[in-house]
């Protein structure tokens, strides 16, 4: 079976698909993967078959991958949330195809269109890789969902955090909503706890936020799949790589959400008791100290850490990527015949 997966060129759009693509692979699938180049690194990588279509960068609307469903005939197309126009063109085209979710299903005017039928866009079942118990109510109650597990995906990196007696704390804002002046804020309110510090520091430059403590490691890139699993807690942007990736393990966080989807993923962890949050007005490096303090279970403090392993429990008992993939061509044009 031949199977199209589209995103947009970011990680953050494009990372939560690869675990099921690689499935794919695996399950003997000819697998391709629409998408800008500044992606395609990690799909050729991983033997995904990566292309631009037609003259697209970052979007693709549907007269871009047009030509392309003619000349690969794919059997299935699997799109993303941020990829409403794939969905158009494989409709157009008489393709079957499923949604991808890259977390909780995001609010109105972040700036990514609405998927409904009503934005010309078909209804078409969803890989929902958000666990239930934090995924909007009211996409619950209307979608056809497929749960699958979030995987966390991410580079390769040389370079591996030393665990040490004291915690470790992981530090990110992401690749779109980061600044300078937010990131050293945040180095130097957890520069303050007696414990290790790795930052990755995305797009800024690590030459930009200057001297750091002895106790903090800056890195322009970690493997953040690595990474997270010896973590004691994650301050980070809200995006939902980080948040689904930070849970799949069980670590608390501290949430310093800047925009897109980032307030509602703020807001839903703190509500299930996983996370705390600063929103942009109560930001500064002494209550960065204080929340993050909390989340610390060397201080005695479990609540937040339980509520995150709870929620891991939840995600460990979701399909597998391989398990899907397995069922893929139950939603194929062309579904073999089965004894």
């Amino acid at each position: 079976m031949r199977v199209l997966f589209t995103s947009l060129a970011s990680a953050g759009h494009t990372y939560p698909l690869i675990p099921l693509a690689i499935a794919a692979r695996n399950a003997g699938h000819e697998v391709h993967f629409a998408t800008g180049e500044s992606v395609h690194a990690p799909l050729l990588r991983n033997g995904l078959r990566p292309f631009r279509p037609a003259d697209s960068f970052y979007e693709i609307y549907a007269e871009d991958l047009e030509p392309d469903l003619a000349r690969l005939r794919p059997d299935l197309v699997v799109h993303e949330w941020g990829q409403p126009g794939t969905a158009i063109a494989a409709e157009r085209a008489g393709i079957p195809g499923l949604w991808h979710g890259f977390g909780r299903m995001f609010p109105d005017g972040i700036g990514l269109q609405p998927i409904t039928p009503a934005a010309g866009a078909p209804a078409r079942p969803h890989l929902d890789i958000c666990p239930p118990s934090l995924q909007d109510k009211d996409f619950l109650a209307s979608a056809e969902r497929v749960e699958l597990r979030p995987v966390p995906y991410s580079e390769p990196s040389p370079w591996r955090a030393e665990k040490t007696s004291r915690p470790l704390i992981y530090l990110t804002l992401g690749t779109a909503f980061g600044t300078p002046e937010l990131l050293t804020m945040a180095i130097l309110g957890l520069a303050t706890l007696d414990a290790q510090v790795v930052v990755a520091s995305g797009r800024i430059h690590p030459e930009q936020l200057g001297a750091v403590p002895d106790n903090v490691t800056v890195r322009a890139w970690v493997s953040q799949a690595d990474l997270l699993p010896h973590v004691d807690a994650v301050v980070h942007h809200g995006g939902s790589g980080t948040t689904l990736g930070a849970l799949s393990v069980g670590a608390p966080q501290l949430i310093l959400p800047q925009g897109a989807d980032q307030f509602a993923n703020a807001e839903a962890l703190s509500a299930a008791g996983a996370a705390l949050s600063l929103l942009p007005d109560e930001l500064s490096a002494d209550a960065i100290t204080e929340y993050t303090r909390k989340l610390l279970p060397h201080h005695g403090n479990t609540e937040h850490r339980d509520a995150a392993r709870v929620i891991a429990e939840e995600i460990s008992r979701m399909p597998s990527p391989d398990e899907v993939a397995g069922d893929l061509w139950r939603w194929a044009r062309f579904p073999p015949v089965r004894e």
